[in-house]
């Protein structure tokens, strides 16, 4: 790299000014992507610069934000775009304009997006409904693509082995298992195994083997697990073999599994925001299992509880010893280790069931453990274990 390329990327870092010593002037595209950048990183544009000369600002009109946006999109790539998108909502308080249809059609779609507008559904106006479920359904779509075959096979992967039976008919043998359980049998005269063990497979395909329920916090902060919880919610339903039932609260409870049909539906079902009452959800939870050692329950929550304390740890306790299979995350996102309420998340690891944050992409293998009742994958950087 030569001393003029070095100079104009400290030029673009540094944002201008007599602070940051580098006198190399920016012209053409290079001012005009340092001018996208001053809009929102400038004093003006969100928080002090501490003498650069970045002061744009974006104001608060729609029209000059949509321009900018606009500029992002032809300056940087989509995932720059998604981050700096962000950070103008966080920082500089642009989410109202997001109520604006013409708005809405500039932003690039992201799970983070989809979070902002759910939490501002009851605020947005009939004729920006429309373009926000549009938004909304893009977002869904893509991760049912990325998310919904591969969660299927391992689920379904999970629900054979854990419905084997030792008195299997011929046609449900599983040979693999059966010849490996049976390796010490092996006579050597007769290059053959005696099977004293047979493993078979169940039926798991034509029945309901095991009951799911996702019971979800819909606090603020817990915006982009609500929205992969939904789709995964959509995707259990999906499946014959799974009886799939989506709880999500606040400091009320509400059942939306009528509506695991369409993700999209759950969503703006949701409303995110307002307190947390743990406790009263696990109570309504615990009243639909019909079939405890059958039942897995994932409880998604940073444990940030304003309801009865001793109340949800003895229910959590009172449903393992019932058999249920309880599974705690802190939050179903890419989005890292969250904030949580660390000595909730202390006490129920005391009670066997550890607390910690999960991606998109482990949580189809942390399901089938549970299902096959065996350790959970928990990441090597959990938050809690």
């Amino acid at each position: 790299m030569n001393d003029d390329e070095r100079l104009r990327r400290w030029r673009l870092v540094l944002g201008g000014g007599e602070a940051d010593g580098t006198g190399h002037a920016l012209a053409g595209t290079d001012a005009a992507m340092d001018g996208a950048l001053a809009a929102l990183y400038g004093e003006k544009g969100g928080r002090g610069s501490g003498g650069r000369d970045r002061s744009a600002g974006l104001g608060a009109s729609a029209p000059s934000v949509a321009r900018w946006l606009g500029d992002i999109r032809a300056y940087f790539p989509s995932t720059v775009v998604q981050v700096m998108q962000r950070d103008a909502i966080d920082r500089l308080g642009l989410s109202a304009l997001l109520l604006e249809p013409e708005m809405l059609e500039a932003v690039e779609a992201n799970v983070h997006l989809v979070g902002t507008l759910l939490s501002l559904n009851k605020a947005m106006p009939e004729t920006t409904k429309e373009t926000a479920r549009a938004v909304v359904r893009k977002v869904v779509d893509d991760l049912e693509k990325r998310l919904a075959t591969r969660t299927r096979a391992t689920l379904t992967g999970a629900l054979d082995r854990s419905a084997r039976v030792s008195r299997p008919r011929h046609r449900d043998i599983d040979w693999d298992r059966t010849i490996r359980a049976n390796l010490k049998n092996y006579l050597p005269e007769h290059r053959t195994i005696v099977p004293e063990r047979l493993i078979g497979y169940g039926r798991a395909a034509r029945s309901v083997k095991k009951d799911v329920v996702l019971c979800v916090d819909q606090s603020g902060s817990m915006a982009a697990s609500v929205v992969y919880a939904s789709v995964f919610g959509a995707v259990l339903a999906s499946m014959r073999s799974i009886a799939t039932r989506l709880v999500v609260f606040d400091t009320a409870v509400v059942d939306l599994t009528d509506q695991l049909d369409d993700p999209v539906d759950v969503l703006f079902g949701t409303q995110l925001g307002g307190g947390t009452d743990i406790n009263r959800a696990l109570a309504y939870c615990q009243s639909q299992i019909t079939r405890p050692a059958d039942t897995v329950v994932v409880l998604i929550s940073d444990l940030y509880e304003g309801g009865i304390r001793d109340e949800m740890l003895k229910r959590v306790a009172a449903m393992k010893a019932s058999g249920v299979q309880f599974v705690v995350l802190l939050a179903l996102s890419d989005e890292g280790a969250p904030a949580y309420d660390r000595a909730h998340a202390a006490a129920l690891a005391a009670l066997g069931a550890p607390a910690f944050a999960c991606t998109p992409d482990l949580f189809p293998e942390v399901m089938a453990a549970a299902i096959e009742k065996r350790p959970l994958p928990i990441p090597d950087m959990a938050p809690h274990q």
